[in-house]
């Protein structure tokens, strides 16, 4: 039986802005041409947090914990096994996703946290939501955004680390432990909103009809608040007491900060499951001649792990494989709400993850339950070598997409928008999607001479780069540029410099998947063509041709 729905979970608020203009409706109808909704598939997004690669059973045999759900989607559609993520932290992978266009064309290094903002998709930008919402679709993202969005204070200004009320008194602060200054400054930003006032620049100004979720991490960045549609309808009052949460290896990411009444840190997958199941069910019952798109954006498995209690002890691996064992549940509770409804068959199931494995987990889970979230790769969230970006990637669409089918094909999560374009018959514009390739070739099994896309890109949270064509993988850098691996923590994780001297690192993927001999001397004329191609990108602002 599922767990039981929160009882102070609110109700999924409609879309808060005008209805679309009927020019659009007559302009996506064109487009669709002949083709009728029931040939438009509905598309199912679960974006997992810091899932890597070798924490699915499907993709590691040696995994500690058991995920029969995704190993059943994986059996039942494609499965990817050189998929990667736009980048190795969450922000930018996250802006990928939406615009099919690499974050570091923004210079915006880092990801988000509390009620920083503004949005970095700018307003009048293509999003994958808005293509989607165009052509007819209704669309709805449930869970973690986390692309920055702008609160207001009570002057209507927005509120940020160089404007807000440094005098306000924080409530038990002096009960609070190991605050520092950075964490002061975080929650008086977070008190300084005026929760009254409407978000400008969220899910909703960007592509989404409906919006329920939160604006950064759910259970870590001092705002633990949900938001539906522009607004905070139940704000933060008090700080929360962290002393009834378990303490345990995994639970240290969770920053004391501000928190709405109710809001529970260990239920919140299970409020984001049962909005999308509402999503789907009021969906089926009003919409039927309508396809949608549903983007679930689970907190699991980001720090901290405070799986629900139904998932407690389940897993045999510890608190982190609890936590991945409930999304398992998710993603098993999502396919299953689709077959109850008759959806499944019309429906494209993607599962994806924004970057590698976290630090901490990986640390421990190794050192306690011989667990490797990386595996086989080196590397983790944040670093340039395999692990912080390879990730799962398994796509299902009944009768279309072959069951059981594995692909090395090099793919990038930028190219969702090139494909769903693909898919309900749009052609992106060139001003949008500039790092986008159709991959639905690849996702239909069909046979190639040539890969799809001619090289791929890779980013940091740094801003560190790399570039990726058939085996060859330039790093335009020392080091992983992420991770800082002098850290005693990272000791054992360490690896041999076989070229110390080299600004940048050169491997073959192929001969060297653990990215363990760096040939930047002895392949000169492949650093310079990687290079070449790399810095083309960054000046021509793209890397798929335009049209």
């Amino acid at each position: 039986m599922p767990p039981p729905l929160p009882s102070h979970c609110p109700p999924i608020p409609l879309r808060q802005s005008l209805p679309r203009p009927v020019l659009t409706a007559i302009l996506a109808t064109l487009l669709i041409g002949a083709a009728a909704f029931g040939d438009t598939p509905n598309i199912l997004l679960i974006y997992a947090d810091d899932l890597g690669y070798g924490d699915l059973s499907c993709y590691n045999p040696e995994s500690k914990v058991a995920t029969p759900r995704i190993d059943q989607l994986a059996s039942e559609g494609i499965r990817f096994t050189d998929a990667h993520s736009p980048s190795t932290v969450c922000t930018p992978s996250r802006y990928s996703v939406m615009t099919g266009r690499m974050a570091f064309r923004l210079n915006y290094p880092g990801v988000f946290t509390g009620v920083q903002g503004p949005c970095l998709i700018e307003d009048g930008r293509l999003t994958l939501p808005q293509m989607l919402r165009d052509h007819g679709y209704a669309t709805a993202l449930i869970g973690k955004w986390h692309i920055g969005m702008t609160f207001l204070d009570k002057n209507g200004q927005r509120v940020s680390e160089e404007n807000y009320d440094a005098s306000i008194a924080i409530p038990d602060l002096s009960q609070a432990q190991d605050l520092g200054y950075t964490n002061q400054r975080s929650i008086a930003m977070v008190m300084s909103v005026d929760y009254s006032r409407s978000i400008p620049d969220g899910p909703i100004h960007r592509g989404f009809d409906t919006f329920f979720g939160t604006a950064c991490c759910p259970t870590t960045d001092w705002l633990y608040a949900y938001i539906e549609g522009d607004r905070v309808p139940v704000p933060p009052t008090h700080l929360y007491d962290k002393s009834p949460l378990p303490v345990h290896p995994y639970s240290r990411d969770n920053r004391i900060g501000m928190i709405a009444p109710e809001f529970d840190m260990e239920e919140v997958d299970l409020v984001f499951l049962e909005k999308s199941k509402a999503f789907l069910k009021a969906h089926a019952q009003e919409k039927t001649d309508t396809p949608f798109f549903l983007f679930h954006s689970t907190q699991a498995v980001h720090l901290p792990s405070f799986p629900a209690e139904p998932f407690k002890w389940k897993s045999g691996a510890g608190p982190h494989g609890d936590f991945i064992y409930s999304l398992d549940y998710i993603v098993g509770e999502l396919v299953d709400t689709l077959e109850e409804l008759n959806l499944a068959e019309n429906t494209l199931v993607i599962l994806a993850s924004d970057n590698g494995p976290e630090v901490p987990t990986v640390i421990a889970m190794r050192r306690d339950h011989d667990h490797d979230g990386a595996a086989p790769w080196r590397g983790m969230k944040r670093d340039q070598w395999e692990g912080g970006h390879r990730v799962p990637f398994i796509a299902r669409w009944p009768g279309k997409f072959p069951a059981g089918a594995i692909s090395d094909e090099t793919i990038c999560q930028t190219d969702l928008m090139a494909t769903c374009a693909a898919i309900i018959g749009y052609e992106l514009p060139n001003d949008a999607g500039e790092d986008s390739y159709n991959i639905l070739p690849a996702l239909l099994d069909k046979k190639r001479d040539a890969p799809i896309r001619p090289y791929t890109l890779h980013q940091t949270n740094r801003l560190g780069l790399a570039v990726r064509r058939g085996p060859w993988k330039y790093l335009d850098h020392q080091g992983s540029a992420g991770n800082r691996y002098e850290q005693e923590r990272l000791a054992p994780f360490r690896l041999e410099n076989t070229a110390p001297d080299a600004p940048g690192q050169l491997y073959n993927l192929d001969t060297d998947p653990g990215e363990t001999n760096n040939l930047y001397h002895q392949r000169p004329e492949l650093v310079k063509e990687l290079k070449t191609i790399l810095e083309e990108s960054k000046a021509t602002g793209r890397s798929r041709p335009p049209s």
